[in-house]
């Protein structure tokens, strides 16, 4: 029989492997914490395609430098030397052009169209979970400040997706922790969210149910090339398969550039917390000047936001946590800040184009799916399953192309 091992026990490795399974492929999942343990644990859960979008723009030649120097903007980039940290975000500015921005959403809109079938698939195949349809709630202080929102949204309807929205005059019956300071406020529709730790661990259940082999004690050192490729431990075990796929979110560059795949990725760290609301939450909320992201999570309220380049084993930073709140407090009412749980920073694995990399190394038989930034939950699935297509027959979908990992 065939056989693939997948490293990496979040969304786009277990979805890898759960779509092998679908072509009659015998997986084994490896991964060093454990399954959900990276950037699929404490994200929003947004199911949100029609916010898919390319990361740079415009905007960052003007936010960028502002949010250097306030210590409560959610762009946070540590003052030290570092080279390759530099480097990657002069990279990643000189793609915050309308040019570049186009450029990169026709190549996002294939891959955002399929997101949510993708999803269904997963759920109609025996994966034990749900996801929710929205509405989700956008709101603003000030009407100068949903500028840069509503053009993201036309920018995607531009290139091809159905993003309904309109401006809304009552918001209460949908937001209720909104203050009232928030004036100017937007309802979208067509996306959904999950819990995603729930669903990323259901995902894992109906894997194994499945028949798949799933190993969270297992560290990968390297992998190796020639004839069948192999996966070493830190252990010195040696595992081999007919085809391994690399889906280690912002680690990926230790296993995958030694196999060809030059394209950094860099930990977009982010952050999050649970509180409690006087009135149940049920909608999303986003609060896109602030880069504030909230979801209903076992009935509670998470709060996610920040985009913090440092390392993705670097401690936990308190600070960050803190600005998320001192953003929130003016904007939010019946929500205790004050009595957090479940803090939690997450690395985010960001290139510098904005495109994921999925798709072949130069060893023969490896392959890798990552670097999707803050799309790694949504694209998650569709990215699986192209990739499962892939390796499997040798043809490359045509929504996986713009992300060749040997770009």
């Amino acid at each position: 029989m065939v056989q693939s091992i997948v490293i990496g026990a979040g969304m786009v490795g277990l979805a890898t492997a759960w779509h092998l399974q679908e072509r009659g492929v015998e997986v084994t999942v490896l991964d060093r914490a454990g399954v959900a343990a990276g950037s699929s644990w404490g994200n929003a859960g947004w199911l949100t395609p029609g916010k898919a979008i390319p990361l740079a723009d415009p905007t960052l030649w003007t936010y960028g430098p502002k949010a250097l120097l306030d210590p409560d903007a959610a762009l946070h980039v540590p003052f030290r030397v570092d080279a390759a940290l530099w480097s990657f975000l002069a990279r990643f500015a000189s793609h915050g052009t309308h040019r570049a921005w186009d450029r990169t959403m026709a190549a996002l809109t294939p891959i955002d169209k399929i997101a949510l079938s993708a999803f269904d698939e997963l759920l109609d195949g025996g994966v034990d979970s749900w996801t929710r349809e929205g509405p989700f709630v956008i709101g603003f202080a000030d009407a100068a400040h949903s500028k840069g929102f509503l053009n993201e949204i036309a920018g995607v309807i531009r290139h091809g997706q159905d993003v309904p929205f309109e401006r809304l005059d009552d918001p209460a019956s949908l937001a209720p922790a909104l203050s009232e300071a928030v004036k100017v406020i937007y309802r979208l529709e067509g996306q959904r969210f999950i819990e995603p730790a729930p669903f990323v661990e259901a995902l894992a259940a109906s894997f194994v149910a499945r028949g798949g082999v799933l190993r969270t004690d297992a560290d990968v050192a390297s992998i190796t090339a020639g004839g069948h490729p192999a996966a070493v431990l830190s252990t010195g075990e040696r595992l081999t398969a007919d085809s391994i796929v690399i889906a280690t979110g912002a680690w990926l560059p230790r296993l995958a550039r030694p196999l060809g795949v030059r394209t950094r990725v860099q930990a977009g760290r982010g952050y999050s917390f649970t509180v409690a609301t006087d009135e149940p939450a049920e909608h999303p909320i986003y609060l896109p000047f602030q880069r504030l992201a909230m979801t209903p999570y076992q009935g509670r309220l998470r709060i996610a936001g920040t985009m913090e380049f440092r390392g993705p084993d670097e401690p936990f930073q308190a600070r960050r946590v803190q600005a998320i709140i001192n953003q929130s407090r003016k904007l939010l009412r019946g929500v205790d800040l004050d009595n957090r749980q479940d803090e939690w920073v997450g690395s985010r694995p960001v290139t510098p184009d904005g495109l994921p990399l999925a798709g072949a190394t130069k060893a023969p038989g490896v392959f890798v799916a990552g670097g999707h930034g803050m799309w790694g939950i949504v694209l998650g699935p569709a990215t699986g399953k192209l990739l499962a297509e892939q390796i499997t027959t040798g043809n490359v979908p045509a929504e996986l192309r713009p992300f060749n990992p040997l770009r």
